[in-house]
Protein backbone atom coordinates (compact mmCIF):
# COMPACT_ATOMS: atom_id res chain seq x y z
CA UNK A 1 0.00 0.00 0.00
CA UNK A 2 1.66 3.41 -1.06
CA UNK A 3 2.10 6.06 1.45
CA UNK A 4 2.10 9.65 1.10
CA UNK A 5 5.15 10.88 2.77
CA UNK A 6 4.45 14.38 4.03
CA UNK A 7 7.64 15.55 4.55
CA UNK A 8 8.03 15.61 0.39
CA UNK A 9 5.16 17.85 -0.34
CA UNK A 10 6.12 20.21 2.43
CA UNK A 11 9.68 20.36 1.29
CA UNK A 12 8.46 20.94 -2.62
CA UNK A 13 6.06 23.89 -1.58
CA UNK A 14 8.34 25.61 0.85
CA UNK A 15 11.13 25.23 -2.18
CA UNK A 16 8.60 26.70 -4.60
CA UNK A 17 7.75 29.57 -1.92
CA UNK A 18 11.30 30.94 -1.64
CA UNK A 19 11.83 30.72 -5.34
CA UNK A 20 8.62 33.02 -5.92
CA UNK A 21 10.07 34.81 -2.66
CA UNK A 22 13.49 35.45 -4.70
CA UNK A 23 12.31 36.34 -8.00
CA UNK A 24 10.04 39.06 -6.46
CA UNK A 25 13.47 40.58 -4.49
CA UNK A 26 15.30 40.46 -8.06
CA UNK A 27 12.38 42.68 -9.26
CA UNK A 28 13.31 45.28 -6.72
CA UNK A 29 16.33 47.23 -7.98
CA UNK A 30 14.66 47.19 -11.12
CA UNK A 31 11.66 48.45 -9.91
CA UNK A 32 13.64 50.86 -7.82
CA UNK A 33 15.63 52.61 -11.20
CA UNK A 34 12.22 53.09 -12.86
CA UNK A 35 11.87 57.18 -13.47
CA UNK A 36 9.07 58.92 -11.61
CA UNK A 37 6.59 61.00 -13.74
CA UNK A 38 5.67 63.86 -12.11
CA UNK A 39 2.02 65.83 -13.38
CA UNK A 40 2.50 69.11 -14.90
CA UNK A 41 1.12 70.78 -11.93
CA UNK A 42 3.86 69.84 -9.78
CA UNK A 43 6.31 72.71 -8.53
CA UNK A 44 9.58 72.60 -7.17
CA UNK A 45 10.48 73.85 -3.92
CA UNK A 46 11.92 73.63 -0.42
CA UNK A 47 10.09 72.28 2.54
CA UNK A 48 11.00 72.07 6.36
CA UNK A 49 7.85 70.09 7.94
CA UNK A 50 8.00 71.96 11.57
CA UNK A 51 4.93 70.52 13.20
CA UNK A 52 2.81 68.28 10.99
CA UNK A 53 0.57 69.76 9.57
CA UNK A 54 2.85 73.28 9.43
CA UNK A 55 5.71 73.44 7.72
CA UNK A 56 7.66 75.73 6.23
CA UNK A 57 7.17 76.13 2.14
CA UNK A 58 9.78 78.28 0.27
CA UNK A 59 9.90 79.81 3.66
CA UNK A 60 6.75 80.92 3.79
CA UNK A 61 4.02 79.10 6.36
CA UNK A 62 1.70 76.58 4.19
CA UNK A 63 -0.17 73.32 5.51
CA UNK A 64 -0.14 69.65 4.70
CA UNK A 65 -3.76 68.78 3.49
CA UNK A 66 -5.38 65.67 5.76
CA UNK A 67 -4.38 63.34 2.94
CA UNK A 68 -0.81 64.11 1.99
CA UNK A 69 0.91 61.83 0.02
CA UNK A 70 4.64 62.26 1.00
CA UNK A 71 7.15 59.88 -1.18
CA UNK A 72 10.90 59.49 -0.44
CA UNK A 73 13.87 59.44 -3.29
CA UNK A 74 13.30 55.76 -3.41
CA UNK A 75 9.22 56.30 -3.88
CA UNK A 76 8.12 54.95 -0.41
CA UNK A 77 5.84 56.87 1.15
CA UNK A 78 6.20 58.49 4.21
CA UNK A 79 4.88 60.29 7.74
CA UNK A 80 5.59 63.07 8.44
CA UNK A 81 7.26 62.63 11.55
CA UNK A 82 10.48 61.61 9.69
CA UNK A 83 10.78 64.83 8.10
CA UNK A 84 10.87 67.14 10.94
CA UNK A 85 12.92 70.23 10.80
CA UNK A 86 15.18 68.95 7.49
CA UNK A 87 15.46 70.96 4.82
CA UNK A 88 14.16 69.12 1.79
CA UNK A 89 14.05 69.79 -2.44
CA UNK A 90 11.03 68.67 -3.41
CA UNK A 91 7.98 68.50 -6.19
CA UNK A 92 4.82 69.36 -4.71
CA UNK A 93 1.28 69.63 -5.17
CA UNK A 94 -0.89 72.47 -4.05
CA UNK A 95 -5.07 71.00 -3.83
CA UNK A 96 -7.72 73.12 -4.47
CA UNK A 97 -8.13 74.74 -1.01
CA UNK A 98 -4.63 75.57 -0.64
CA UNK A 99 -3.22 72.76 0.99
CA UNK A 100 -0.06 70.57 0.02
CA UNK A 101 -1.58 67.78 -1.25
CA UNK A 102 1.43 65.57 -2.67
CA UNK A 103 5.18 65.45 -2.09
CA UNK A 104 7.97 64.22 -3.92
CA UNK A 105 11.16 64.28 -2.15
CA UNK A 106 13.99 64.45 -5.30
CA UNK A 107 17.03 62.59 -6.06
CA UNK A 108 20.31 63.80 -7.30
CA UNK A 109 19.00 63.49 -11.02
CA UNK A 110 15.65 64.88 -10.61
CA UNK A 111 17.22 68.03 -8.82
CA UNK A 112 20.00 68.12 -11.81
CA UNK A 113 16.46 67.71 -13.98
CA UNK A 114 16.34 72.09 -15.30
CA UNK A 115 14.38 73.61 -15.60
CA UNK A 116 11.10 73.39 -13.62
CA UNK A 117 8.92 75.93 -12.73
CA UNK A 118 8.83 76.54 -8.79
CA UNK A 119 5.77 78.73 -9.43
CA UNK A 120 2.23 78.71 -10.58
CA UNK A 121 2.61 81.68 -13.02
CA UNK A 122 5.88 80.06 -14.96
CA UNK A 123 3.87 76.77 -14.93
CA UNK A 124 1.20 78.46 -16.99
CA UNK A 125 3.84 80.46 -18.92
CA UNK A 126 6.34 77.35 -19.60
CA UNK A 127 5.44 74.24 -21.55
CA UNK A 128 5.93 70.41 -20.16
CA UNK A 129 6.93 67.17 -22.19
CA UNK A 130 4.93 64.32 -19.63
CA UNK A 131 6.81 61.96 -21.54
CA UNK A 132 10.32 63.47 -21.17
CA UNK A 133 9.54 64.99 -18.07
CA UNK A 134 10.84 68.21 -19.13
CA UNK A 135 10.06 71.89 -19.06
CA UNK A 136 10.83 74.42 -21.81
CA UNK A 137 10.39 77.98 -21.11
CA UNK A 138 8.99 80.68 -23.63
Amino acid sequence: MPRCDLRAGLSRRLAATALVALAGLAALPVAAQQPRNFPATALRGEIVVLQPPELLLNGRPARLSPGVRIRSENNLLMVTGALGNQRLLVHYTIDLSGLVGEIWILTAAERARQPWPTTREQAAAWTFDPVGQTWTRP
